[in-house]
């Protein structure tokens, strides 16, 4: 299996990134990184891969990725955190075409086993009013009404790898993803997501003196966060069990936004004002991952405490502003 080739969409992107790192690590040796940004935007670069720039929104493109690929993973789509998603709809829609041309390539290539990555934000809307938040189980996702945009293109492609598995055979394995966070990723620029702005932001507070901080909405939202590498265990045990319908990969450790901020803090030795921004986009109230059944089915569950993945998180980007400041302070 090891000379098997396997692609991974998306593989210039944070999780992306990871993940080729991890297939090399454990000695694949033929592993096609695809991806739409500049070889030199992508998060890491791995010149043991065959490193791709494409535009997987075009059909030809996909069939080209796909050629003598044993497996596929798709993690490729144009998002970000709450603040992209809310305010650009129709760009997360047209990730879309990437799926679906994916899903054709992938079935007249004749690949094996195909990996979707959907989303918490296909879940019901008004399963998730209060910050109380009673787990969100696999069925919440019906009847709909997935987060608009980007919640109902992940549901809507999840449905496409259902009937491509029922209709053509095409082995098809669907994770829906909980709040990814990590090293090697975007911390800044507005695609950033929680866990990355706020520790930017306590970073830029304390070295700045202005020990003041802004959060999104009134703070008491909650959350759970799953580290990287738990995610990358979960992709793998998934695309390669017998796991049919879509299946939840996510943390079961809920969190108020102010208690990952208290985390930060925590991380950084410092405690800060804190202005909330009610007006700012916050996603909704309340939303965790019910694990039930990746336990039955996997005898596992994600695992690394928030407060570990947070210190291995601040610590990289820390890394990043000091050095982005320093070449700043050399122009």
């Amino acid at each position: 299996m090891k000379d098997q080739l396997i692609v991974v969409a998306g593989g210039g992107g944070f999780i992306g990134g990871h993940l080729v790192a991890d297939l090399l690590r454990r000695g694949h040796t033929r592993v096609r990184s695809v991806d739409i940004k500049p070889y030199g935007e992508w998060y890491q670069h791995f010149e043991e891969a065959e490193n791709v720039i494409a535009d997987l929104r075009e059909k030809d493109a996909c069939y080209r990725a796909c050629r003598d690929a044993a497996e596929v993973i798709n993690l490729a789509a144009d998002m970000g955190g709450m603040g992209f998603i809310e305010n650009n709809k129709a760009l997360c829609m047209i990730s879309v075409l990437i799926n679906t041309h994916l899903l054709m390539a992938a079935k007249d290539s004749g690949v094996d086993r195909f990996f979707y990555s959907s989303s918490a934000c296909v879940y019901n809307a008004e399963k998730q009013r209060s910050e109380d938040v009673v787990p969100l189980r696999e069925e919440d996702a019906y009847p709909a009404l997935a987060e608009d945009g980007y919640g109902w293109e992940k549901l809507f492609s999840e449905r496409m790898c259902r009937h491509f598995r029922e209709d053509f055979g095409l082995t098809t394995r669907v994770a829906r993803f909980h709040n990814v966070y990590g090293p090697d990723g975007t911390w800044d620029g507005g695609r950033e997501k929680a866990p990355a702005a706020i520790s930017r932001k306590v970073i830029e507070a304390k070295e700045t003196g202005r020990h003041e901080i802004e959060i999104w909405g009134d703070g008491r939202q909650t959350r759970s966060f799953m580290y990287i590498d738990d995610c990358l265990t979960g992709i793998d045990r998934i695309l390669h069990g017998d796991i049919e319908e879509p299946i939840n990969l996510g943390s079961s450790e809920l969190v108020t936004i102010n208690q990952l901020v208290d985390v930060v803090e925590e991380i950084a030795g410092i405690k800060l004002q804190r202005r909330y921004n009610l007006d700012a986009p916050k996603g909704v109230n309340g939303r965790n991952s019910d694990n039930t059944k990746i336990r039955q089915y996997l005898d596992w569950e994600p695992s690394i405490r928030l407060v570990d993945g947070m210190k291995k998180t601040y610590d990289w980007i820390y890394e990043q502003y000091v050095a982005r400041r320093d070449r700043a302070g050399k122009t």
